[in-house]
């Protein structure tokens, strides 16, 4: 394919905070298609296992019907020791999570995939380190009354309210906000791809 062919960006999720990323760095989707598939994790399945497999099914998912385009699938992982913590179904599972998250090291994984126009996948997984602070009764309580809890993975955003909890952060920032911006852009040029300038 010459380079002066643009191709079409396809973003297989339908997280507003991950169009926002890209849009910070010039890359703006043609088109939106989250993948509806079962996020469950395996049996003995690591936290950054699960995060690779999650995003590379989630481009597979979409790109069949997305053909000539280049689509980026990405997932957030959230870790506690060997534990995964997901998106908390109610108020009472997101205060438990922020109580084990309190005052401790936690790891965000972030499984990034892209698949070329010509059917090429590459996709790896981007570590950060997270330091909380220790969270009391009111830090918690407050927190869960903002509601932002809700839907993200291990009961906070960074990019929120909870960034007061944040003592610390190791490797990447925008792969806890929902994807690694570095890495996204990087597979997406190692592929070839090339935002179009305007």
């Amino acid at each position: 394919m010459s380079s002066n062919v643009s191709s079409k960006f396809v973003l297989a999720s339908a997280s507003p905070r991950r169009v926002e990323l890209l849009t910070q760095i010039g890359i703006i989707p043609d088109a939106i298609a989250p993948a509806d598939i079962d996020e469950t994790p395996l049996k003995d399945e690591s936290p950054r296992r699960l995060a690779l497999r999650l995003a590379e099914e989630k481009a597979k998912a979409v790109v069949s019907a997305h053909d000539g385009a280049y689509v980026l699938a990405a997932d957030t992982v959230v870790a506690c020791g060997r534990r995964t913590l997901g998106k908390p179904d109610d108020a009472a599972e997101a205060r438990k999570f922020l109580g084990m998250l309190s005052g401790r090291r936690h790891r965000v994984y972030g499984g990034v995939c892209v698949i070329a126009p010509d059917g090429i996948l590459r996709s790896r997984v981007v570590e950060t380190q997270v330091i909380f602070r220790n969270l009391n009764e009111g830090d918690i309580n407050r927190y869960l009354a903002s509601d932002e809890w809700q839907g993200k993975a291990g009961a906070y955003a960074i990019q929120g309210l909870a960034a007061v909890f944040v003592r610390k952060i190791l490797g990447s920032y925008s792969n806890v906000v929902g994807l690694s911006l570095y890495d996204a852009d990087a597979l997406l040029r190692g592929l070839g791809y090339t935002p179009e300038a305007g």
